[in-house]
C-alpha cells in the first residue's frame, strides 16, 4: 500500500496532526540549524539536506513559510545582507526565545523519540 492510499485512508484529524507533528519536526530542524549563527534560507535548507546523509530536504515551499511562521513568534530575526556569491539574501538568526524554543522542544522530541524506540524495540522482540 502507498503513501499516498495511506495517507488517504487517514481521518482529517490524523492528518491535522501529522501535519502539525512534521510542521514542528521542520521548526525544530530550522532553529537547530541557526543555533551557530546566521544563515539564508538556502543554506538552511542544504545543511538539513546534508546532515540527514539527503534523507530530509527542504523544498522553498515548506522553507520559507515556516521561517516566516518562526519569524511571526519571534524565534527568530532576519535582516538583509550579502550572499557568498555576492548576492543580497535575507539572513536569518535565532533569537533568545528561539534558543529557549529550541532547548525545550529538544527535549520534548528526545522523550517522544525515545518513547518510539522502546515501542519498536519491545515490537522487534
Amino acid at each position: 500500500m502507498g503513501t499516498d492510499t495511506l495517507w488517504n485512508m487517514a481521518s482529517k484529524d490524523a492528518r491535522t496532526r501529522d501535519g502539525e507533528m512534521l510542521q514542528g519536526t521542520l521548526d525544530l530542524l530550522i532553529l537547530q540549524t541557526l543555533r551557530p549563527g546566521p544563515a539564508h534560507g538556502h543554506t538552511i535548507a542544504h545543511i538539513i539536506e546534508h546532515r540527514s546523509d539527503s534523507v530530509l530536504q527542504v523544498e522553498h515551499g515548506s522553507l520559507y513559510p515556516a521561517l516566516h511562521r518562526l519569524e511571526d513568534r519571534r524565534w527568530i530575526a532576519s535582516f538583509w545582507g550579502t550572499s557568498e556569491h555576492n548576492r543580497r539574501a535575507r539572513y536569518y538568526r535565532l533569537t533568545p526565545a528561539g534558543r529557549k524554543r529550541l532547548s525545550e522542544e529538544t527535549t520534548r522530541w528526545a522523550r517522544l523519540t525515545g518513547a518510539v524506540n522502546r515501542v519498536l524495540k519491545l515490537v522487534e522482540e
